[in-house]
């Protein structure tokens, strides 16, 4: 079993069947030591822990930031975590979580800027223009849709450097600040419900109407069929 607890961030009221699946692909192929929702625990969520958060904030990002601290507060927490979301699928066993970046931020802006110029553009050219002024000309960015190894005192200290931006990357500003390194690599999200999508890298994330209606949600059922120790089991 591996030395680090995984935590995911879970919103209020949701279903969540994706979560149902990302918990099997944890359980037999990312080696770990314990599990933990922050803010919501599904009722059908079992042998995981659980942290309790107000999620009262005026953004998604204000309530994983708030999620964020608690997980670095707490004294249960293994030092070094995986942070990950409710739709990330491991689908091919890892020994070890590998450090993996999106490229240069100059790089990923660009193709968020082709696509429209809201909150999350924003917040990775505020982030950017923070990392820049730090002292880092040229950062890189580690908004994938993959699991994160982060230590707790490196990301409470990126939390503070960051504490006035209303979006604030927070794995990006976690992985310039600590200077994590790690191996390049494309964002594994599937936005269609199409087929041809990627599955070579062994990782998946899903849009909410790809994982229902796609192929690709199909794929993940299928290859996840069993259910895994951190869920009830359903009565015929």
């Amino acid at each position: 079993m591996g030395e680090f607890d995984i935590v995911c961030p879970v919103r209020e009221g949701a279903a969540n069947e994706a979560l149902r699946y990302a918990l099997r692909s944890w359980a037999v192929n990312l080696p770990h030591r314990r599990v933990w929702l922050v803010g919501y625990r599904p009722p059908w969520a079992h042998g995981v822990e659980h942290i309790p958060t107000r999620q009262a904030g005026s953004t998604k990002y204000r309530n994983t930031t708030m999620a964020m601290r608690a997980v670095c507060e707490h004294p249960d927490v293994s030092d070094t975590f995986l942070w990950t979301n409710d739709d990330f699928f491991v689908m091919r066993r890892q020994e070890a979580m590998p450090v993996f970046h999106r490229g240069l931020v100059r790089a990923v802006e660009a193709y968020y800027a082709s696509r429209g110029n809201g909150s999350y553009l924003r917040g990775l050219r505020e982030t950017r223009d923070l990392l820049v002024s730090l002292g880092h000309t040229d950062p890189l960015s580690y908004e994938l849709h993959v699991p994160l190894p982060v230590t707790k005192t490196g990301m409470l200290q990126a939390l503070e450097v960051g504490g006035r931006l209303d979006v604030l990357h927070k794995r990006t500003a976690y992985g310039v600040l600590a200077g994590i390194g790690g191996t390049r690599m494309r964002d594994v999200k599937v936005l269609h419900r199409g087929p041809g999508f990627d599955t070579s890298s062994g990782f998946l994330s899903t849009m909410p109407d790809a994982f229902t209606n796609g192929h690709v949600g199909r794929y993940i059922r299928e290859s996840l069929r069993r259910p895994g120790p951190y869920e009830t089991r359903r009565r015929r």
